[in-house]
């Protein structure tokens, strides 16, 4: 049998463009998206879609039986930011979900799985700069501490039950199709919007916040890569270190400036500061380069040309 994939959040920032992707390189019928509410046009109109709360163990088995599903992408999960107002139902949610896929994995019901941890399972006691692969990780976000404790227990159904589940820590993601989902890192989003508005951002985070960030193009790519190469290949069963490039607030306002020369920016730090500031600045993700042959494409200048001229074209239509 062929590869039958399942998301799982799939109408959230990541998965709305990667549902589309994997639809092009596996068929649309090969690729079922699912979320707890109806997605985009372009998402809903390109394949099969069903209603499901990632929450909800026995409906996420019916789906994988009705449909024959040997792959599952669970990419549903509460933010850093928002995760901070509701902990509860963030840990729920951010945990619940993968036990029920692992366990299904476990029971032989599917074949392999991709979970995305976060930089946010780093802390402040962690080395920040070119942060390694295996370090201190104390999180002081619940996001963090929900990733975290979902990388060990990755670690260990893979140790223990042979469960093929693959990961990489996501740094902030960067993309102009979809609107940012509630992360400490979303400002990089919104100010290219902002710009192109308003020609003015007000920064909810310091102009020196160095932060880890990624075009969503490389995160797709990554995410796929990872998942096609072969069982042997992936020597981590954690989650692997992804870098990207990392910038300032100030340095990105820097090269909107390039484009838009009356562009300004204010900065008025708000609670999302604390949780930058525990964080790395810069990621060291070599073992992920020398397992499965990762390399991101995008830096800060072309990054900054592409997510202008598209959101240009978008924001004019509207």
């Amino acid at each position: 049998m062929g590869t039958k994939i399942l998301i799982i959040g799939a109408c959230g920032q990541i998965g709305s463009e990667l549902t589309l992707k994997l639809r092009e390189i596996y068929g649309n019928n090969n690729v079922i998206a699912s979320d707890i509410r109806e997605g985009n046009e372009n998402l809903m109109k390109s394949g099969s879609f069903e209603i499901l709360n990632a929450m909800d163990a026995e409906a996420i088995a019916k789906i994988v039986e009705k449909e024959q599903i040997n792959e599952v992408y669970l990419m549903a999960a509460m933010l850093s930011a928002t995760a901070e107002k509701n902990p509860s139902l963030a840990w729920d949610l951010n945990m619940n979900s993968l036990f029920h896929v692992l366990n299904l994995a476990k029971e032989g019901k599917i074949q392999k799985i991709f979970w995305p941890s976060s930089i946010a399972v780093f802390g402040p006691t962690t080395p920040r700069e070119n942060t390694p692969q295996f370090t201190v990780m104390e999180p002081a976000t619940v996001y963090g501490i929900s990733k975290q404790t979902g990388e060990r227990w990755c670690e260990y159904y893979f140790n223990k039950y042979g469960v093929d589940v693959r990961s990489i820590r996501y740094p902030g993601l960067i993309s102009w199709t979809t609107l940012p989902g509630g992360g400490t890192t979303d400002y990089a989003v919104d100010i290219f919007y902002k710009a192109i508005e308003n020609k003015h951002y007000d920064c909810f985070l310091s102009e020196k916040s160095a932060l880890p960030m990624m075009y969503m193009e490389d995160a797709l790519n990554a995410t796929i890569s990872i998942m096609q190469s072969p069982k042997e290949n992936i020597k981590i069963r954690s989650s692997y270190n992804l870098g990207g490039i990392s910038f300032t607030p100030e340095e990105i306002a820097a090269e909107i400036k390039k484009h838009i020369p009356d562009f300004s920016i204010e900065y008025n730090p708000d609670f999302r500061q604390a949780i930058a500031d525990s964080w790395p600045a810069s990621i060291d993700d070599s073992r992920a380069q020398a397992d499965w042959g990762w390399n991101h494409k995008y830096d800060l200048a072309s990054m900054t040309k592409v997510m202008l001229e598209n959101l240009s074209k978008v924001l004019i239509v509207k």
